[in-house]
């Protein structure tokens, strides 16, 4: 049985542990905060336009700091070299539009991929698509001539992903940007990509309980066959 000073000594740790935890989130909102900060004054230089059209309003721009902030928070931005390199890809972009969280967060990480052998998600785009046009030149996907085992496994996966769910251009970018995060994340952690290997062919295509009544529909009609009345009918 715990004795009463037991106890009391229990929750003053805990109520210790929580007081850190808490001090400890304060700082890194506090941190981004700051960088989100300085990022706004640096890119109404660089994106003029958007003082007079996506920040015209206060109240828009303190909204969007608060998205930034979360962005950054979840995303590990939180030192001023990060936020350095994103303001030379931004000055470097050729668009005049205000950038996205996400764009934004790609452009600090740019350097991050490089020094873990990984392109970038624009370079990565360009890869799926070049594999997409040349891949019909060689024996198979492990037989082309990849640069690194990640590249291997991410064009791939992401070619897999575009055929089976008929992605649209903004979605594929979408899903190159996520999986070489996913990608740079394992790396970091120090998880050695394997090379590449024959895989087996997947002979069908998942699609959902809809489509596949339909089709079974599709089949019955043309063998003529009655349709079967439910049990329960």
């Amino acid at each position: 049985m715990t004795s009463p000073a037991s106890a009391a000594i229990g929750a003053e740790d805990r109520n210790l542990a929580h007081s850190n935890v808490q001090t400890s989130n304060r700082g890194v909102n506090k941190t981004a905060e700051q960088l989100v900060d300085m990022l706004f004054a640096g890119l109404k230089l660089v994106f003029p336009a958007a003082i007079s059209t996506t920040l015209k309003d206060p109240r828009d721009e303190a909204a969007a700091k608060r998205q930034w902030i979360a962005a950054f928070i979840e995303n590990g931005i939180c030192t001023k070299q990060q936020l350095s390199t994103g303001m030379k890809h931004a000055r470097a972009s050729c668009s005049p539009f205000w950038p996205s969280p996400g764009q934004f967060i790609q452009w600090c990480k740019q350097d991050d991929y490089s020094a873990a052998g990984l392109p970038d998600a624009e370079t990565l785009y360009e890869l799926v698509m070049t594999y997409c046009a040349r891949r019909g030149f060689y024996e198979g996907p492990e037989s082309y001539p990849w640069k690194t085992n990640a590249e291997y496994w991410l064009v791939t996966g992401l070619y897999s992903q575009m055929k089976v769910k008929n992605l649209s251009e903004s979605e594929l970018r979408q899903a190159c940007s996520a999986d070489l995060q996913r990608m740079y994340r394992r790396i970091r952690a120090g998880e050695l990509i394997s090379a590449p290997r024959k895989q087996l062919a997947k002979i069908y295509v998942p699609v959902s309980k809809k489509i596949a009544l339909g089709h079974i529909a599709s089949i019955r009609k043309q063998l003529g066959l009655k349709k079967v009345p439910h049990p329960n009918a």
